[in-house]
């Protein structure tokens, strides 16, 4: 069996060696400053250490070598670079910060559970791990409350992640050894994840987005098709077609951040209410005020983890769970179907 530690650092989880629910969490941080006078002559490593002393010089050498640091807007990863005075230096970088979670009364949907796993349907608005922004009220604080003993699995057992406006199925390790191999599953795609969607555009059929995803070049907190990035396959096929909208089924392959919402933006058929990757609301022509009001108030991506198959870690029985749709996603498949009746004439030809 795959090592914790590294198939943990694989898939982008930090732990420390005791196993305590200490996790390191990015703060991404700005420092602005400008060279002084004084500063003539001096190499760029010794000039920014005068001018943020708060950081190590070994801190500050590694930004300026993984190309954190900036001159007068150019990128500079030379730490000899000789300062004349007056230049403007930027530096943007993350630091580690050590946080200690707690536990929250934050009632859980579980729709399965033993001693070694619990699967729940994560609703809407629910952040799944602390983060900025977001340092409780999560899935990982309602889950040490739950289950206190969970403090012992890295990131309370947390293995895969759902979009806090991404409602549907997660599974949880309630031990090591259930995590181990619940990572391990994934690292060898073993674990099927099914989602719905309602896309914008008519897909005729389904099909395959095989592209890479990474770090968007200029939006930091988003992520896009990059040549550079991590291989990443979605399947989709069509489960309705409404004027101008789909109501798609999608299997990962992998599990990237926002991958689904990525590669169907990426083909263009954006999901609905994904202001991150989609744009505005586009409603078709003539489409009545409540619809309207319906697509414009559905403040989500219409997305759903509708099915969730695996082995047991511990028992290797197969285990599959389905997730009804949520009450707003059925909401607004009533309203496309309505749209669709009160504009029959103008689906004739489609």
């Amino acid at each position: 069996m795959v090592g914790l530690d590294r198939i943990l650092t694989q898939s982008g989880f930090s732990c420390t060696g005791n196993f305590k629910l200490f996790n390191m969490n990015k703060e991404t941080i700005e420092l602005q400053a400008q060279v002084k006078d004084e500063h003539f002559g001096k190499r760029l490593d010794q000039v920014i250490a005068d001018l943020f002393p708060d950081y190590s010089r070994s801190r500050l050498k590694e930004w300026i070598l993984a190309k954190k640091v900036s001159v007068d807007g150019e990128i500079i990863t030379k730490a000899r670079e000789k300062m004349r005075g007056g230049e403007e230096i930027l530096i943007l970088a993350e630091l580690d910060v050590e946080v200690h979670h707690q536990p929250e009364d934050i009632k859980l949907n579980i729709v399965y559970e033993d001693e070694h796993l619990l699967v729940i349907n994560k609703p809407a608005d629910l952040v799944v791990h602390p983060g900025a922004g977001n340092p409780s009220g999560t899935v990982l604080n309602a889950l040490l409350h739950h289950y206190p003993e969970i403090d012992l699995v890295p990131r309370a057992g947390i293995v895969h992640r759902l979009d806090k406006d991404t409602t549907g199925l997660m599974v949880v390790a309630k031990t090591v050894p259930a995590q181990t191999q619940l990572v391990a599953d994934l690292q060898e795609r073993l674990i099927t994840r099914e989602y719905e969607a309602v896309c914008l555009g008519r897909l005729t059929a389904g099909g395959t987005v095989d592209k890479p995803i990474g770090r968007h070049p200029t939006k930091r907190t988003n992520m896009a098709v990059n040549e550079f990035g991590r291989e990443s396959v979605t399947h989709y096929r069509v489960i309705e077609k409404f004027r101008v909208h789909s109501h798609i089924r999608l299997r990962l392959e992998t599990g990237r951040t926002h991958q689904i919402r990525v590669h169907m933006s990426h083909i263009k058929h954006p999901l609905v209410g994904d202001y991150q990757y989609g744009g505005r609301v586009q409603t078709p022509k003539g489409a009545s005020g409540d619809f309207t009001n319906t697509l414009r108030g559905f403040k989500r991506q219409a997305l759903h983890a509708a099915m969730l198959r695996f082995h047991h870690p511990i028992t290797l029985e197969e285990m599959t769970f389905e997730a009804p749709l949520p009450d707003d996603f059925n909401h607004l498949l009533s309203a496309l179907k309505l749209d669709v009746k009160e504009h029959q004439d103008d689906m004739d030809y489609c």
